[in-house]
Formats: structure tokens, sequence, C-alpha cells
């Protein structure tokens, strides 16, 4: 999923759940902010303090980054959640290790990540963490059927649109992205070669994967049940009714997925925002905004910099520094990769780390 889902619909499901129009906000924020973390390493401070921040993505087409993009610490835990073939821990789905890899919409991985995190919410980085939470969680249906390494299993040929548009030839179409990369070179990472098509919100495709299966994929259904969960678990995590979404806000999340239907996430992304801004959802109008990076951006009011990539040799260090956006989000990342592989994975008998 993009920007549009990601930040726009995840605010709307949180609001719908319960969460008042500033908590909706973080927790939205930072669930969008898991695409865009992408710097990792110590920066410094002029009185000698230091903090570790991680990375919870990196670019998927760029093929110049493939060594990067195997790094599993980064695709498992953030974006390809292993759904270890739909079972609970102790019992193992058929064939190999790599079909408890593969991603599963809501799985009971999935759920134990959830019950982690509301077991956190005492923490100041509570909201933060259900952000991220909220990504990981609904990629699951977004994702499905790929998974967070560089495998076989992952490839995509035969790719149809069933929405009635013409499909361009899915080779010309990937080559374009890994330009002057050989067919044969092209990586089998996560989605990375089905391109955008489980990304798109109105999107209604077919194609065959590297297991020689026809895979067919309602995007529309998917991600509306994917935001019907969620609510239930924001209301878990409210400890209201786990009802889920009012069927009027289902109603109208469905239409947003059939009439933003351009191809472009951050122009889906803005129409989300007017929808919310003119209180489509019924919700409370609401000027939502997000900036990844630059001026106004998390980073920029933690760390006072401007930059998008790489660091300042040092920062000017203040006291608000801990309790920033920006600090908070690393630190719930931080605790939610380390959930993630050292004790929820092992449990299915998965070690990624």
């Amino acid at each position: 999923m993009q920007i549009d889902l990601h930040h726009g619909m995840t605010w709307v499901v949180a609001r719908a759940a319960g969460f008042s129009a500033e908590q909706a906000k973080t927790i939205a924020h930072a669930a969008q902010y898991v695409d865009d973390a992408t710097n990792y390493g110590h920066i410094e401070f002029d009185n000698g303090a230091a903090y570790e921040r991680v990375a919870t993505a990196h670019k998927m087409l760029d093929y110049k980054n493939l060594d990067s993009l195997k790094n599993m610490k980064v695709w498992v835990p953030f974006h390809f959640l292993p759904g270890n073939g739909g079972l609970p821990a102790g019992e193992n789905p058929d064939g190999s290790f790599i079909q408890k890899l593969v991603c599963k919409p809501g799985s009971y991985v999935a759920q134990d990540m959830v019950n982690e995190c509301i077991a956190d919410k005492h923490r100041p980085y509570a909201l933060h963490r259900l952000g991220i939470t909220s990504h990981v969680f609904i990629d699951t249906w977004g994702h499905q059927g790929f998974a967070g390494i560089n495998h076989k299993i992952n490839e995509v040929t035969d790719i149809e649109d069933l929405n009635g548009e013409a499909e361009e030839g899915w080779l010309e179409r990937i080559t374009e992205f890994f330009s002057g990369v050989a067919q044969d070179d092209i990586p089998s990472l996560g989605h990375g070669q089905a391109l955008s098509h489980p990304d798109k919100p109105h999107q209604h495709w077919r194609y065959i994967n590297g297991l020689g299966e026809v895979v067919e994929r309602n995007n529309i259904n998917d991600f509306l049940l994917a935001a019907d969960e969620l609510c239930k678990v924001y209301q878990q995590y409210l400890g209201v009714p786990t009802t889920g979404l009012s069927q009027y806000v289902k109603t109208e999340i469905s239409k947003c997925f059939v009439e933003f239907d351009m191809d472009d996430g951050e122009q889906r992304h803005q129409l989300w925002l007017n929808a919310i801004a003119e209180d489509r959802f019924d919700l409370g109008a609401y000027q939502l905004t997000y900036i990844a990076k630059g001026e106004g951006s998390w980073k920029h009011q933690a760390l006072g910099t401007t930059r998008a990539k790489g660091d300042e040799k040092v920062y000017p260090y203040s006291p608000a520094f801990l309790t920033s956006d920006w600090k908070l989000f690393h630190d719930a990342a931080k605790k939610h990769r380390l959930t993630i592989i050292d004790d929820i994975l092992p449990k299915y008998g998965i070690c990624v780390s």
C-alpha cells in the first residue's frame, strides 16, 4: 500500500475507532513514515550525546541498492511480515521454509504483533508504535503471497489488468524500472516484479507466481477488509467493543478506492486529504498534512535539519529532542523490530536475525 492508505485512510480508520483527531494524526504519520525513514546509524550532538536510529524502508525498485534490500531486518519486520502459512505457532505449512516467510493477511503472527503493541501502550512512544504496527498489519493484505527476501517465490509473470484497461507488457514495464539490467538479473524481492499492482486500491489483477500458480487479486475487497480489521485493532487498543467500521464509513472508504483510480499514490493521497478536510467521513473536518523530509518534517522539528539525505556532522542538542516525534518513532521502531525478530517469529520456528 502507498501513502494514500497508510496516511489518509489510516487517519480515517483511527478516528472512526475512537481516537481524537490529534492522536489519529500521530498514528497515521508514523504509519506512513515507515516508508520514508530510510536513513540509519548514529547521530552526534554538540554536548557529546548520541542517538542511533534505524531504517524502516529502502527503495524497492532501486536495483543499485539490492544488497541493502536483502536486509531482512527491514523487509521482514516492517513490510512483509511472515505468515507461517496462516497457521498458529507450533504448526508448519506444507513445503519448504520459504512458505513460512510468505505474507498472509491477518495471520496469527500479525495478531501476536498487535497484542505486543497493545501491551506496550504505557510507553511514551505508544501511538508511534501503533502507527508502525498499523502499517505492517494492513500490509499483510497488500503484500499477501510475497516474502521479504530475494527468492523465486516472488517471481511474477503474465500480469493481467482485470479492470478493463490495456496492460503494457510486463517485461517492458519492469525493465523500465530496472534500467540496464538483464531479465535474468531482475530481483525477486518482495513484490518488486509485480510493480505497484499490490499497492493500488482500485486494482483488480491476475498473475502467475514463482510456483506456477495463477493468483487473482481484487484490491478493493482486500483493502476494505484490511481497513475494517484495522479498526478492530484500534478498538481493541482503546478497550471498546471491536465492532469494526460503521457501514457509512466503510461505504465511503470503498467509494474512495473506486473514485481515486489514478496510478500516482501522491495524487490519490491529496484526494484523501481533501475528503478529510471536507468531512466526507462524518468524523469532523480536519486539515491533515504530511511532510516526509525537509522543513516542517518530524526530523526537522527534532534536529533542526532540512537535509533529506545524510546527516550534519554534529547537531545542536535540545532537551526537547527526547520527546520529539522523530525520536519516539525510532524508539518505537527499534522495539517493534526487536519484538518481531527476537520474540514473535522464533515461536513460529522462524529465524531471520
